[in-house]
């Protein structure tokens, strides 16, 4: 359970301003289909987390056990500091003919290659070496933080306080790091 709410309440805070929030945005706008949208992000997500989640449990198996914590809590640490980073979006998603659920989850799984969120999943993974576990939590913190985006899109983003969501989303990362090297 501790793996799961941990992958959970991280990702969603992490995802908050992330690339891919933009993207549901971007996404909503465009196409005007919510629930093809919310299905898109759904199935990239648990196919990006789980290779993600798979490198990490790989990873905790491969890395020798006292080395574990330093490396993995040294990686929160760090996504803690790209946090602090806002991101943006590099250009707009391409429009695929087979429709917005494709679209989306083309884009999705795309964009989500290398970002802080899928690198937060490998060191979850190998942090707590539960695959199902981490995959579910990583994936509901990405549906909390972007099915709002879809439906209520652009309205939320400048009502919240991003600033602040952005701020804690670090001290959470950093907390965790220094949890890591201390357990």
């Amino acid at each position: 359970m501790e793996a799961f709410l941990t992958s959970a309440i991280l990702v969603a805070l992490a995802e908050i301003g992330d690339k891919t929030q933009l993207l549901s945005f971007v996404l909503a706008a465009r196409l005007r289909r919510p629930w093809p949208i919310v299905a898109g992000i759904f199935v990239a997500t648990i196919a990006n987390h789980a290779l993600a989640g798979s490198v990490g449990v790989w990873m905790a198996h491969w890395i020798p056990e006292h080395w574990l914590p330093w490396i993995v809590g040294g990686v929160f640490i760090a996504f803690g500091l790209w946090t602090l980073h806002p991101d943006s979006l590099d250009d707009d998603p391409k429009i695929h003919q087979a429709g917005a659920f494709v679209t989306t989850t083309i884009a999705f799984f795309i964009a989500e290659m290398g970002d802080k969120t899928q690198f937060a999943t490998i060191a979850l993974g190998a942090r707590f070496d539960a695959l199902v576990a981490v995959v579910m939590g990583t994936t509901l913190g990405m549906m909390a933080a972007n099915v709002p985006a879809v439906f209520i899109g652009e309205a939320l983003a400048k009502r919240l306080p991003l600033d602040v969501i952005r701020w804690t989303a670090a001290a959470v990362f950093i907390l965790t790091g220094v949890a890591t090297f201390l357990a």
